[in-house]
């Protein structure tokens, strides 16, 4: 995993959002997998629709880019029910590097974000408190 190629990934799931309706509410790219955090911005956004066209977009344009398979046959997805978990499972996406054991504290991991909000700005509404871990 590099930069060349999460950004790519990024961009190209960035489109898709566009194209698909959706808002990129939180994300992380471990070393063979990602999170993501999407939230439907009107009432026919597809979940479905949007993971099989960004896992094409992203899969079919990152083989032609860097030569080989980005994604596996199946993933795991799963709708929240709450509005109020959004935070919870935003925090758990982010600490996933810290989690792994990849970095100490979740601003040190190069790979990920948000496109809708800062990661500090998460990180403190869902009571992280950087100096604890």
């Amino acid at each position: 995993m590099d930069a060349p190629r999460v950004d790519f990934v990024r961009l190209q799931i960035l489109r898709t959002c566009e194209s698909e309706r959706f808002a990129l509410f939180a994300y992380c790219f471990m070393p063979d997998h990602v999170h993501l955090l999407v939230e439907g911005q009107n009432a026919d956004a597809d979940c479905r629709r949007f993971i099989a066209r960004a896992k094409q977009l992203s899969g079919f344009y990152f083989a032609k880019n860097f030569g080989s398979r980005l994604w596996q046959r199946y993933g795991f997805e799963r709708v929240l029910r709450r509005e109020e978990q959004t935070l919870v499972v935003a925090r758990y996406i982010l600490e996933n590097p810290v989690r792994a054991g990849l970095v100490a504290h979740v601003e040190e991991y190069p790979f990920l974000g948000s496109a809708v909000s800062t990661v500090a700005a998460i990180m403190e509404a869902a009571g992280y408190d950087s100096r604890s871990g």
